[in-house]
C-alpha cells in the first residue's frame, strides 16, 4: 500500500523515526516487522516482490549501501533527462485506489 507523506499514517512514521522531511527526497519503505527503509534499500526490498524479472535485482543487495544509494541517487536526479516528463497526473482507477493509504 501507498500513502503520501502528508498523510496521518505518514505523518505517525515520521514522528516515530523522526525522519526530516527537508533532507528526504525518496522513497521510504515501510513495515512492521522490518521497520524502514529507504532509497535503494526501499527499490530493492521492494523488487524482491515484483515479477520476473523485476524480482532479480535483489542480486544488487550484494553491492554495499553507499555504492547502491549512489546509483539511486544518480538516476533519480536524471530520470526525467532519459525518460521525459508528463504535464498531468493520471487519475487513479478504483483498483489502484484502494492501495493507498489516507
Amino acid at each position: 500500500m501507498f500513502a503520501p507523506l502528508q498523510s496521518s499514517i505518514g505523518k505517525q512514521i515520521i514522528n516515530e523515526f523522526r525522519i526530516d522531511t527537508t533532507k528526504t527526497d525518496s522513497i521510504l519503505l515501510y513495515s512492521n516487522e522490518n521497520g524502514l527503509s529507504s532509497r535503494s534499500t526501499a527499490a530493492l526490498k521492494i523488487a524482491k516482490h515484483l515479477g520476473f524479472p523485476r524480482h532479480l535485482l535483489v542480486i544488487f543487495f550484494i553491492v554495499p549501501a553507499f555504492i547502491r544509494n549512489w546509483v539511486y541517487d544518480y538516476i533519480a536526479k536524471n530520470r526525467y533527462k532519459w525518460y521525459g516528463k508528463k504535464d498531468e497526473c493520471m487519475i487513479p482507477t478504483p483498483e489502484l485506489k484502494a492501495k493507498f493509504l489516507t
